[in-house]
C-alpha cells in the first residue's frame, strides 16, 4: 500500500477525532491507529524496495552505456586500422577516432549523470515522504501521551478531592 495514502488515513483518523474544548487536543481512539501504523511498517520497506529497484535499473543503464562506449571505441580503433593504409589516411582516422571517442565519453558521461539525478530525485523524494510519515507518526504519539497525561492529571485529582472531603 502507498505510504502517502496511509499518512492521509492516520490524518484523517486525527482530524475527525473529538477535540477537547478550548484546546489543541484531540482524544483519538487507538484501535483505529495501531493497524494503521502496522500497515506503514509494512508499507515502508516496499517504498525502499522500490528505490532499491531504481538504483538497479540506474546502474543497468550505466553498464550499458559503458558497453555502448566500448564498443563504439572498438569500432573507431578498427576504423583507425583500416585506414592506416595511407599516411593522410591514417592522421584523419587518428582524428576521427580521437572525435568518435570523445563524443562517446561524452554520451556516457550524459548518461552516468542522468542516472545519477534520477536516482538522487527519486531517493530525496522517498526521504521526504518517509520524513512526513515520521513526523505524523510523531505527532499522533505526542497527543496521546499528553492525553493520557492530563487523563491520569484528573484521575489524581479527583483521587484527592476524594480523600479531602470526611
Amino acid at each position: 500500500m502507498d505510504i502517502l495514502h496511509l499518512v492521509d488515513r492516520l490524518e484523517e483518523i486525527i482530524k475527525g477525532s473529538t477535540q477537547l474544548p478550548f484546546s489543541g487536543i484531540r482524544l483519538v481512539d487507538e484501535r483505529h491507529i495501531w493497524p494503521l501504523l502496522d500497515q506503514m511498517r509494512i508499507s515502508i520497506p516496499d517504498e525502499v524496495r522500490r528505490a532499491e529497484r531504481t538504483i538497479r535499473e540506474k546502474d543497468r543503464t550505466l553498464a550499458q552505456a559503458q558497453e555502448e562506449t566500448e564498443r563504439i571505441l572498438s569500432l573507431a580503433r578498427s576504423e583507425a586500422a583500416q585506414l592506416t593504409a595511407e599516411h593522410v589516411i591514417a592522421r584523419a582516422a587518428e582524428e576521427q577516432a580521437a572525435a568518435i571517442r570523445a563524443r562517446a565519453e561524452q554520451e556516457a558521461e550524459g548518461i552516468r549523470t542522468g542516472a545519477d539525478d534520477y536516482a538522487y530525485d527519486v531517493l530525496c523524494n522517498l526521504e521526504q515522504e518517509l520524513k512526513r510519515a515520521l513526523t505524523v507518526i510523531e505527532n499522533g504519539i505526542h497527543t496521546i501521551q499528553v492525553e493520557r497525561e492530563k487523563k491520569e492529571s484528573k484521575m489524581r485529582g479527583a483521587e484527592r478531592h476524594a480523600s479531602d472531603t470526611p
